[in-house]
């Protein structure tokens, strides 16, 4: 099986080489990530609760869908290929924005990713990929607000650093 690698990038999102993935978290380097979030006609956000079996933020919330562009790979282009592959969804997407951030995990692996964020609308229902995905619910911002305020570890890091900004955006 061949391991997946990211694209290490400096802080102005600039190639530098790529990374298996797994080395890249443990060593923190920072490198591209995507994230979608995508929305309902109602305003709620599509969340998805990680697998059991992932090697970090298992069974934690987080945005509709996250991963890595493959080396080569534009973000927006990775975007909808992980959107198909985990929640078995083809939306049209549009990017927001970039931001960088660095998170440790328990278990010493560390995020420090420059994430493409993208957003997109359906009001259809997703078909998770049950080795990503343990759960998924639609959710609007003042329930996500109150469990993060009461239950901050349900959500990833990640999520909880973008989640306000996205929805003021979406």
């Amino acid at each position: 099986m061949k391991r997946e690698q990211v694209i290490l990038v400096n802080e102005q999102d600039e190639v530098l080489g790529t990374m298996e993935k797994l080395e890249a978290h443990q060593k923190g380097l920072l490198h591209r990530a995507i994230s979608v979030f995508i929305f309902d006609s109602q305003g709620r956000l599509l969340l998805q609760q990680r697998a059991a079996d992932k090697y970090h933020s298992a069974g934690q919330w987080t945005n509709t869908c996250c991963s890595h562009p493959a080396p080569g790979e534009p973000a927006l282009d990775a975007a909808y290929r992980r959107l198909e592959e985990e929640m078995g969804m083809q939306v049209p997407l549009t990017f927001a924005f970039t931001f960088r951030y660095r998170a440790p995990f328990d278990n010493g692996l560390m995020e420090h990713e420059l994430d493409h964020v993208f957003i997109g609308y359906a009001d259809h229902s997703p078909v998770p990929n049950p080795a990503e995905v343990a759960a998924y619910r639609w959710v609007d911002r003042a329930t996500i607000d109150r469990e993060n305020r009461k239950k901050p570890e349900d959500y990833t890091a990640w999520f909880k650093l973008i989640y306000g900004k996205v929805f003021d955006q979406a």
